[in-house]
């Protein structure tokens, strides 16, 4: 992706539906499979994720599970109940959004 700016509105909705599909991942993990997923086109900073993480968690979103691997700690997160209902909203605000981007942006290849 040329700008990376225009992902950082949509940071806590990646985490979200990436929790949602694989229960509970930890940091570096999350990075790397937005990586994957994107082909590269998408990198998500240490700088932008662990603030996006915790300010998650503080809403009550997430919880943190501490694991020993190897012989180092491991955060993993994990959706809570309120977390699930909020990623359905969410995933709900992206869709409109990005309907509403199209119809903008390119009329005539609408999504409707």
């Amino acid at each position: 992706m040329a700008n990376q700016k225009l992902y950082k509105g949509s940071l806590q909705t990646i985490i979200l539906k990436l929790l949602d599909q694989n229960d509970k991942m930890y940091g570096y993990e999350i990075t790397q499979k937005v990586k994957e997923l994107t082909k590269g086109g998408l990198k998500i900073t240490e700088g932008a994720l662990y603030p996006a993480l915790h300010k998650l968690e503080a809403d009550g979103m997430l919880t943190v599970e501490v694991a020993k691997v190897g012989n180092r700690l491991r955060k993993y997160y994990k959706l809570t109940e309120h977390g699930t209902k909020e990623t359905a909203n969410k995933l709900l605000e992206m869709e409109t959004f990005l309907k509403t981007m199209q119809q903008l942006v390119n009329p005539k290849m609408s999504l409707e």
